[in-house]
């Protein structure tokens, strides 16, 4: 029967009967082995524009996220932690390959057509996992690319991508919510497509006689910002970003795909909870487009941003139930992070700026996505594991996602080679609340860089703009030098480079020697 038309029911019926397997199984396996032996099951919950004040457990007020929270009450809140990009893109690529995505050309946020992003000559987290022995998936957005330079067709097994790169099980959305093609690939292949109806993709021109926002906004849920281009082919009453033809009947809805993904994951978990299992779980809930499910539209009381935030939360749930319905709890690590900083207005009037009333996504920080300030990198980060780190504490060690690559590594005991993760380094006692001190310093990236170390953050100087006036935020780009000291002035308010001049030459310094500075393992 076709996946998308199965009933709910139907669905629920099956994890059910799938969790009620598998917990059987577990019950009676661990019976027979050492728990203390088995290595811990990972699931990374990669939310998307998720910002540092927009859960409750970092001083939301407005809505509550309390599933997200039990993982804080159980586990370490990072109150310094950072992915490498205030973009989604170049996050992603630093947290998969432990490496900076500034090394390396074209890892801007990608088109629906870029051919792969990551190198496949060198390891990636999911590979290096791979080999040691875990069952690895990517479930939900991927963004980094698929095929080759030559072109990607659509309608044939589309490689390399995932499984190159070490995933043995992949369900993905191609680019991301605002971009064509919007059809799942599973496995290389697009889910439900009618050969009958190939796909064509461009972001040169249009293609085929599909509606476009541009050409026909009466067919749309609501209209796009005429300043920020998502008024191309219509999909699910939504215009995008790319022109778009055929695979009308791969098309998701932008409705059911949390549950969608959700259930994939659930499902993979389920197949493998014998063994050690990696689970890349990337959800769009809070990018736009935002269409949540019905039961959560206009619950929020803030648009459909607010909505979508209750939407993350409550898919979190269902991956703790799960993994709590298997009794895989107690060996398995759980984080939960979130790709950049947050937006409200990208691309759609969908009333989330009306409505967002005295809520701050950024929570106390500066800027947003987009952002070389603060709110564009730093973001929320808790993890969980049972037993092994202590529940209910807060850090404030410094962490950066790109360290999450050797850190995984040198928890399931395995050695990187000579070329991998050059900027990862290996932060488990940090991860397990046992440092509090974390790494020596992060570098930030936003178009322009910008370095922290200790208390002092430098931004290098650029001509680029200050000011997104489609998004309402403010960039942190300057022709001037810019030192802040965080510990007094998180919100970054007040500039001391022309106080402190020996500072900002050592700030500097120190970020050229990183840049030409490529870290090889012996």
């Amino acid at each position: 029967m076709n996946y998308f038309k199965k009933s709910r029911m139907k669905k629920i019926v099956f994890n059910i009967l799938l969790l009620s397997l598998v917990a059987t199984h577990i019950s009676a396996q661990s019976k027979q082995s050492n728990p203390t032996s088995v290595k811990p099951n990972i699931v990374i919950i990669y939310a998307d524009d998720l910002g540092y004040g927009d859960l409750s457990c970092y001083g939301m007020k407005r809505i509550q996220t309390p599933n997200i929270d039990g993982i804080a009450k159980e586990g370490l809140l990072f109150s310094n932690a950072h992915s490498t990009s205030a973009t989604c893109t170049p996050s992603r690529f630093g947290l998969l390959t432990g490496r900076y995505p500034w090394r390396q050309n074209g890892t801007g946020i990608a088109p629906g057509d870029a051919s792969l992003i990551i190198p496949m000559d060198k390891g990636t987290m999911a590979s290096t996992l791979q080999t040691a022995g875990y069952k690895t998936a990517v479930i939900g957005k991927w963004h980094l690319g698929l095929g080759t330079k030559e072109g990607i067709d659509w309608n044939t097994a589309i490689k390399p991508g995932p499984k190159e790169l070490g995933f043995d099980y992949s369900f993905i959305m191609p680019a991301t919510l605002d971009r064509v093609p919007c059809v799942y690939v599973e496995n290389q292949m697009v889910v439900n497509l009618d050969p009958n109806d190939p796909i064509t993709v461009s972001y040169q021109n249009k293609v085929g006689n599909d509606p476009t926002g541009k050409e026909n906004p009466e067919m749309l849920r609501y209209k796009p910002d005429p300043t920020q281009g998502h008024n191309q082919t219509i999909v699910d009453s939504i215009s995008r970003i790319g022109w778009m033809s055929g695979g009308h009947s791969a098309y998701w809805k932008d409705e059911d795909i949390a549950a969608t993904i959700t259930d994939k994951a659930i499902q993979f978990m389920g197949r493998n909870a014998a063994q050690p299992f990696f689970v890349y779980f990337a959800t769009g809930d809070i990018h736009v487009p935002r269409y949540p499910e019905s039961k959560f539209r206009g619950k929020s009381g803030m648009g459909l941003r607010g909505d979508a935030i209750l939407q993350l939360d409550y898919t979190v749930g269902r991956i703790v139930h799960a993994l709590d319905s298997m009794h895989l709890t107690n060996n398995t690590m759980i984080i939960v992070s979130s790709d950049n900083g947050p937006v409200v207005n990208d691309g759609y009037f969908d009333r989330s700026v009306e409505e967002l009333g005295e809520h701050k996504p950024a929570g106390n920080l500066r800027g947003g996505k987009y952002s070389i300030f603060e709110a564009g990198s730093r973001v929320p980060f808790i993890v969980k594991w049972p037993g092994k780190i202590k529940a209910g504490e807060k850090t404030d060690a410094l962490f950066s996602q790109v360290d999450l690559f050797a850190t995984l590594n040198a928890l399931t005991g395995q050695n990187l080679q000579a070329a991998d993760a050059p900027d990862s380094y290996n932060l488990l006692n940090a991860l397990l609340g046992k440092d509090k001190k974390g790494r020596a310093y992060v570098i930030e990236q936003s178009g322009g860089l910008a370095i922290t170390k200790g208390d002092w953050k430098y931004i290098v100087p650029n001509n680029m703009s200050s000011y997104n006036k489609e998004t309402n935020i403010e960039t942190g780009n300057d022709s001037k030098p810019q030192l802040y000291n965080l510990r007094n002035d998180l919100g970054e308010r007040n500039n001391l480079a022309n106080k402190y001049p020996a500072i900002v030459k050592q700030l500097a310094s120190l970020l050229e020697k990183s840049k030409g500075d490529i870290r090889t393992r012996k």
